[in-house]
């Protein structure tokens, strides 16, 4: 039976120490979606809405959240990340945002991926809320962790 790894002997929240673990290259996808109507998808296309590009905002906007993971999240490392990619796309139902995150480490880089397609959904929400009152973040989920020795 797994038992939580965050959880100490006595159910209190706890860091795990990985100062044991190898250092690694550890690599994380994760992938996140928004729905929105099709005149918030126009007005994106057309890069019409008020606050300015949404597609490129929403992708700086990631990239900093995936960097402030650990500040966020209370029970996540600190990261010594090396690389951090978010692109967001149009589809035909909204804007779809992907992430790949690197690091160099003892622990994985997962939450970053997922934070950084989160930070980016909400980033999406907040430039076009004055023009589409029923957008949904639909998802975030993570794609896939990879761990490889040096």
């Amino acid at each position: 039976m797994n038992k939580l790894s965050h959880v100490d002997k006595q159910g209190k929240a706890s860091m795990v120490d990985v100062g044991h673990k190898p250092i690694q290259t550890r690599i994380a996808k994760a992938q996140g979606h928004i729905t929105l109507n099709e005149n918030t998808i126009k007005l994106i296309k057309e890069n019409s809405i008020k606050k300015g590009d949404v597609l490129r905002i929403a992708e700086i906007a990631g990239i900093l959240g995936a960097k402030k993971t650990s500040e966020l999240i209370p029970l996540c490392h600190p990261l010594q990340i090396t690389k951090v990619k978010i692109n967001a796309e149009i589809d035909s139902t909204g804007v779809m945002v992907y992430s790949e995150l690197k690091c160099i480490g003892q622990t994985g880089i997962e939450m970053e991926a997922l934070t950084g397609v989160s930070i980016a959904l909400l980033t999406i929400y907040d430039m076009c809320k004055a023009v589409d009152k029923n957008m949904i973040i639909d998802y975030t989920k993570l794609i896939s962790k990879v761990k490889k020795d040096f």
